[in-house]
């Protein structure tokens, strides 16, 4: 299947993943000292990081005009819509700096050239992480999924303050009302 467009998509026809409670376990956790590799061309440790952090992540953003991962993808639950998800933490990147978040992430376990690509195509005004290497999956053991061989972070948020996770967002549909949902928590929860 082509993904001719990855910022349109109908959800009511995207079936919407379930809680499997596989991030129940993630609030009040700390985050621990992994380096990871940002778009921006610098290392970023979370755990290192003062003030509150959001930290989203999906499983991989597309390419306009190329084949799918797989031929099913969107009838993956939770799988179609990295791209609406990343466009609107993009879109409300301000707002959410002026609700209290010092800095805003995307994370996937693709390539950091990849995500470089695909940051300077959607103009992003954050970087994006790589953990590629599955060093922050495994340690937080955050919720994955299995594709093509690959493993892949299954979409949620992270409210992170002083390196310590306050609160998750899991599951996370539709993708692109995610960073919505993430600026209205922020402000009903000032730090």
């Amino acid at each position: 299947m082509t993904q001719s467009n990855l910022l349109e998509v109908d959800w009511s026809k995207i079936p919407a993943p379930e809680d499997d409670g596989a991030a129940a376990h993630l609030v009040g956790l700390a985050i621990p000292p992994v380096s990871l590799r940002a778009t921006n061309d610098t290392a970023v440790t979370l755990s290192e990081l003062k003030g509150r952090v959001v930290v989203f992540g999906y499983p991989r953003t597309g390419e306009p005009g190329k084949i799918a991962l797989v031929d099913d993808w969107d009838m993956i639950p939770g799988a179609r819509g990295c791209t609406p998800q990343t466009c609107a933490f993009r879109d409300l990147f301000a707002e959410l700096k002026a609700a209290g978040a010092s800095h805003v992430f995307g994370l996937s376990t693709q390539d950091n050239d990849y995500q470089t690509e695909m940051a300077s195509r959607l103009h992003l005004p954050f970087p994006v992480l790589s953990d590629q290497q599955l060093e922050l999956t495994h340690a937080l053991d955050l919720p994955t999924m299995e594709v093509a061989n690959l493993t892949m972070i299954k979409r949620l948020a992270l409210v992170i303050d002083d390196a310590k996770i306050t609160h998750v967002f899991y599951p996370v549909f539709p993708p692109d009302r995610n960073a919505g949902d993430v600026l209205a928590w922020l402000k009903a929860n000032p730090v």
